[in-house]
């Protein structure tokens, strides 16, 4: 069976960390926890689970930090967890079947990372990570925020899911300020990072610098092609926020120029043609996002909504509005499949129950 060093860099998550090597100690043969300058209890708390606490000057590097971190291990992969993540009990179990399973060839392991939520808990934001690195020398983080590995070699691919439960807001200017700090030293970004200087900038409301940059970074050779979809996303929004809608359709169709069509898109274009009233373009989108199947392998986020409830309660949106409820009414009880104890759905059915009875000539129900 091959060993794991759990890798951590951490600074004030004593609300969490506990949580997260709870959840992490029996899948581990080694732990290594990387302290960028906390000032509450993270440190004692890390004490309890290990010996094995560095100290390290904080330099505005993500990627220096973990590959500190990395350089500690004496186990045969490492592994990484922010200390805001946890592994639910049954990814624990899938986890050590994959441990037994994999013999040393593996350089790179991939496993699912779900980063949002809806109420009732299940996944609305999930992407493939490269989780477990093979300790070997060859493999070092880039990017001095949003790091990354490049997985290269013998690539593995399972389902023993990470699970991000963050319970306080982090630091919203953070990355924007590292990355504009390294604009402003002259220093060209590379295609990712300039990918997320423009999410960061999309996300502080600059929609104007965003168009400029994402614009750039579509057109431009290199970069990854994931990346450049999400970007098409995030510069059609930017459209709209200033009243560019023209623009907006186009940097969405600019997507279908990249690749064949996510069921995020998709969605992205029946809700632009559905604001418009413009009910057979949106229901064409919509039905064409919920023939899509989703690709983790991919490496690209995906949003499991998008691929059956999303698209199905539209489309009853849409055929309402066509008047075509029967149709409506069948779109919603597929949505139901995909959530059945939805607010929506549950109010839906009783909608166009009474739409249907109404035709009918039968007595309503309340809604």
């Amino acid at each position: 069976m091959v060993t794991i060093s759990l890798c951590m860099i951490v600074k004030n998550e004593e609300d969490v960390l506990e949580r997260c090597l709870l959840s992490a100690k029996e899948l581990v043969d080694e732990i290594i926890i990387v302290d960028t300058g906390s000032a509450d209890r993270t440190k004692s708390i890390a004490l309890r689970f290990t010996d094995k606490l560095y100290e390290y000057t904080w330099k505005d590097d993500f990627a220096d930090a973990r590959n500190y971190s990395f350089s500690k291990a004496s186990m045969d992969y490492c592994m990484w967890l922010d200390a805001d993540d946890v592994i639910l009990q049954e990814d624990q179990k899938k986890f050590l079947e994959l441990k037994e399973e994999m013999d040393g060839s593996e350089d790179i392991v991939m496993l699912p990372y779900h980063a949002a939520f809806d109420i009732t808990g299940c996944p609305t934001f999930t992407y493939n990570r490269e989780r477990l690195i093979k300790n070997c020398g060859r493999f070092f983080w880039e990017g001095e925020v949003h790091e990354a590995i490049t997985p290269t070699g013998k690539i593995l691919y399972r389902e023993a899911s990470v699970t991000h439960k963050k319970m306080k807001p982090g630091d919203p200017d953070r990355n924007l300020r590292i990355l504009e700090k390294k604009r402003q030293s002259g220093i060209t970004l590379p295609p990712r990072q300039k990918f997320y200087y423009g999410q960061e900038l999309y996300f502080h409301k600059r929609y104007e610098e965003t168009v400029l940059v994402l614009k750039e970074f579509i057109e431009e050779d290199g970069g990854w092609i994931e990346n450049k979809l999400e970007a098409c996303k995030l510069l059609s929004d930017c459209y709209l926020k200033i009243d560019k809608e023209i623009l907006a359709l186009r940097a969405l169709l600019k997507s279908l120029e990249l690749d064949e069509p996510r069921a995020e898109i998709c969605c992205q274009l029946g809700e632009y043609f559905l604001d418009r009233n413009q009910l057979k373009q949106a229901a064409f989108w919509f039905e064409t996002a919920r023939t899509r199947e989703p690709d983790l392998r991919s490496g690209g986020f995906v949003q499991p909504e998008c691929y059956g409830y999303i698209p199905n309660l539209q489309l009853a949106v849409c055929y309402d509005k066509m008047g075509q409820w029967e149709m409506a009414s069948r779109c919603n009880e597929q949505a139901a499949v995909f959530k059945p104890d939805s607010d929506a759905v549950s109010y839906n059915r009783i909608y166009f129950e009474n739409k249907l009875k109404a035709i009918k000539g039968e007595t309503f129900n309340e809604l």
